[in-house]
Protein backbone atom coordinates (compact mmCIF):
# COMPACT_ATOMS: atom_id res chain seq x y z
CA UNK A 1 0.00 0.00 0.00
CA UNK A 2 1.25 3.61 -1.04
CA UNK A 3 -0.04 7.05 0.96
CA UNK A 4 -2.87 6.76 -1.89
CA UNK A 5 -4.02 3.49 -0.30
CA UNK A 6 -4.06 4.74 2.61
CA UNK A 7 -5.76 8.08 2.42
CA UNK A 8 -8.28 6.33 -0.25
CA UNK A 9 -8.81 3.38 3.25
CA UNK A 10 -8.62 6.05 5.65
CA UNK A 11 -11.30 8.12 3.99
CA UNK A 12 -13.39 4.64 3.10
CA UNK A 13 -13.31 3.78 7.16
CA UNK A 14 -15.39 6.95 8.24
CA UNK A 15 -17.81 6.53 5.28
CA UNK A 16 -17.86 3.87 2.98
CA UNK A 17 -20.77 5.21 1.03
CA UNK A 18 -18.60 8.05 -0.27
CA UNK A 19 -18.95 8.27 -3.80
CA UNK A 20 -15.72 7.83 -5.46
CA UNK A 21 -15.94 10.84 -7.45
CA UNK A 22 -15.10 12.35 -3.91
CA UNK A 23 -12.87 10.01 -2.25
CA UNK A 24 -10.62 10.88 -5.75
CA UNK A 25 -10.85 14.55 -5.16
CA UNK A 26 -9.62 14.11 -1.62
CA UNK A 27 -6.74 11.76 -2.17
CA UNK A 28 -5.60 14.02 -5.32
CA UNK A 29 -6.53 11.64 -7.62
CA UNK A 30 -9.02 10.88 -11.16
CA UNK A 31 -11.88 8.48 -10.03
CA UNK A 32 -10.60 6.03 -12.34
CA UNK A 33 -7.41 5.21 -10.59
CA UNK A 34 -9.34 6.07 -7.30
CA UNK A 35 -11.91 3.08 -8.42
CA UNK A 36 -9.07 0.46 -9.22
CA UNK A 37 -7.07 0.60 -6.14
CA UNK A 38 -10.24 0.26 -4.17
CA UNK A 39 -11.30 -3.02 -6.03
CA UNK A 40 -7.13 -4.20 -5.74
CA UNK A 41 -7.73 -3.62 -1.99
CA UNK A 42 -11.05 -5.41 -1.98
CA UNK A 43 -9.55 -8.12 -3.82
CA UNK A 44 -6.48 -8.41 -1.83
CA UNK A 45 -8.42 -8.29 1.22
CA UNK A 46 -7.69 -5.41 2.98
CA UNK A 47 -11.22 -4.33 2.56
CA UNK A 48 -13.10 -7.25 3.53
CA UNK A 49 -16.81 -5.61 4.18
CA UNK A 50 -18.06 -2.43 3.56
CA UNK A 51 -21.31 -2.14 6.51
CA UNK A 52 -23.73 0.03 8.10
CA UNK A 53 -22.87 0.89 11.59
CA UNK A 54 -26.14 1.68 13.64
CA UNK A 55 -26.61 3.23 17.00
CA UNK A 56 -27.24 0.67 19.81
CA UNK A 57 -29.68 2.81 21.61
CA UNK A 58 -31.55 3.37 19.14
CA UNK A 59 -32.01 -0.10 18.76
CA UNK A 60 -32.24 -0.90 22.53
CA UNK A 61 -28.97 -2.61 23.63
CA UNK A 62 -27.27 0.18 24.62
CA UNK A 63 -25.84 -2.06 27.80
CA UNK A 64 -22.62 -3.31 27.10
CA UNK A 65 -21.02 -6.01 29.21
CA UNK A 66 -17.72 -7.43 28.64
CA UNK A 67 -17.66 -11.29 29.70
CA UNK A 68 -14.93 -13.18 30.87
CA UNK A 69 -14.65 -16.79 30.63
CA UNK A 70 -12.50 -19.71 31.71
CA UNK A 71 -12.22 -22.94 30.77
CA UNK A 72 -10.54 -26.35 31.92
CA UNK A 73 -11.16 -27.76 28.35
CA UNK A 74 -8.23 -26.24 26.11
CA UNK A 75 -8.55 -28.61 23.29
CA UNK A 76 -9.62 -27.20 19.00
CA UNK A 77 -13.25 -29.44 19.68
CA UNK A 78 -14.30 -27.42 22.55
CA UNK A 79 -13.23 -24.22 21.06
CA UNK A 80 -14.88 -25.08 17.44
CA UNK A 81 -18.03 -26.12 19.88
CA UNK A 82 -17.92 -23.01 21.69
CA UNK A 83 -17.94 -20.82 18.33
CA UNK A 84 -20.59 -22.35 17.16
CA UNK A 85 -22.55 -21.27 20.08
CA UNK A 86 -21.53 -18.21 19.92
CA UNK A 87 -22.69 -17.43 16.79
CA UNK A 88 -26.29 -18.62 17.55
CA UNK A 89 -26.36 -15.56 20.32
CA UNK A 90 -26.50 -11.88 18.37
CA UNK A 91 -26.08 -10.36 21.55
CA UNK A 92 -22.35 -11.23 21.29
CA UNK A 93 -21.13 -8.93 18.87
CA UNK A 94 -17.13 -9.50 19.77
CA UNK A 95 -15.27 -12.65 20.57
CA UNK A 96 -11.99 -13.19 21.59
CA UNK A 97 -9.20 -15.81 22.55
CA UNK A 98 -7.42 -14.25 24.63
CA UNK A 99 -3.86 -14.93 26.52
CA UNK A 100 -3.35 -14.82 30.65
CA UNK A 101 -5.77 -15.65 33.37
CA UNK A 102 -8.98 -15.03 30.92
CA UNK A 103 -9.55 -17.67 28.23
CA UNK A 104 -12.19 -15.86 26.49
CA UNK A 105 -13.45 -12.13 26.27
CA UNK A 106 -17.06 -11.63 25.22
CA UNK A 107 -18.31 -8.34 24.67
CA UNK A 108 -22.18 -8.50 24.91
CA UNK A 109 -24.92 -6.38 24.19
CA UNK A 110 -28.41 -6.41 25.52
CA UNK A 111 -31.15 -3.39 26.41
CA UNK A 112 -31.29 -4.07 30.26
CA UNK A 113 -30.22 -6.34 33.27
CA UNK A 114 -33.00 -8.18 33.24
CA UNK A 115 -31.93 -9.58 29.72
CA UNK A 116 -28.45 -10.29 30.25
CA UNK A 117 -29.22 -11.99 32.91
CA UNK A 118 -31.99 -14.00 30.37
CA UNK A 119 -28.40 -14.24 28.37
CA UNK A 120 -26.15 -15.21 30.90
CA UNK A 121 -28.88 -18.36 32.18
CA UNK A 122 -28.98 -18.99 28.31
CA UNK A 123 -25.05 -19.06 27.96
CA UNK A 124 -24.47 -21.34 30.93
CA UNK A 125 -26.98 -24.28 29.83
CA UNK A 126 -24.79 -24.50 26.57
CA UNK A 127 -20.85 -24.73 27.11
CA UNK A 128 -19.18 -26.19 30.48
CA UNK A 129 -17.13 -23.19 31.99
CA UNK A 130 -15.09 -23.32 34.90
CA UNK A 131 -15.46 -19.60 35.78
CA UNK A 132 -17.48 -16.84 34.36
CA UNK A 133 -17.36 -12.82 35.40
CA UNK A 134 -18.84 -9.75 33.58
CA UNK A 135 -17.98 -6.05 34.04
CA UNK A 136 -20.45 -3.78 32.63
CA UNK A 137 -19.29 -0.66 30.85
CA UNK A 138 -20.28 2.41 32.51
CA UNK A 139 -19.21 4.84 29.65
CA UNK A 140 -17.98 4.20 26.30
CA UNK A 141 -14.73 7.11 26.02
CA UNK A 142 -13.53 5.89 22.33
CA UNK A 143 -15.53 3.48 20.05
CA UNK A 144 -14.22 3.44 16.50
CA UNK A 145 -14.22 0.57 13.66
CA UNK A 146 -11.26 2.70 11.94
CA UNK A 147 -8.40 0.34 12.19
CA UNK A 148 -4.37 2.73 11.50
CA UNK A 149 -3.08 2.67 8.09
CA UNK A 150 0.19 4.26 8.98
CA UNK A 151 1.75 0.20 9.88
CA UNK A 152 1.31 -0.98 6.07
Amino acid sequence: MDSFDRNILRILQQDCTAPVSEVAAQVGLSTTPCWRRIQAMEKSGIITKRVALADPEKLNVGLSIFVMIKTNQHNPSWLADFAKIAVDFPEIVEFYRMSGDVDYLLKVVVPDMKAYDNFYKQLITKADFSDISSSFAMEEIKYTTALPVDYV
